[in-house]
């Protein structure tokens, strides 16, 4: 007869890779992104008996500030809603109004 061993048996390890590989895998891919650019681009159309009712077109850039302004997109600096330094250097009569207050309806008369 063969003795039964009173000993917990472990499970065999299984070998992963470190967390941290993988974390920085995907701070390098965000890293490559931003500093080369991704573009992405889309087109929605939608038709009813060869009539186009509705057309969308889906245009994405992701990088960095600094490339953009190498690929001459710096719209953010001139729009006076992104930027205050833009919001200054607008005319009096350019700058966006502040919003009314909002309207009562008059109060009705009685007879």
């Amino acid at each position: 007869m063969v003795p039964i061993d009173d000993r917990v048996t472990t499970p065999p390890q299984r070998h992963y890779p470190p967390t941290s590989t993988r974390s920085s895998s995907v701070a390098d891919i965000l890293e490559r992104v931003l500093d080369k650019g991704i573009v992405i681009t889309g087109d929605i159309k939608i038709n009813l008996t060869n009539v186009e009712l509705l057309t969308v077109q889906i245009r994405l850039i992701i990088c960095s500030v600094e490339r953009a302004q190498e690929m001459g997109l710096d719209w953010w600096t001139t729009n006076p809603n992104f930027s205050s330094r833009a919001r200054q250097q607008l005319p009096a009569a350019e700058a966006p109004a502040p919003s009314p207050a909002p309207r009562r309806a008059p109060k009705a008369k009685k007879v």
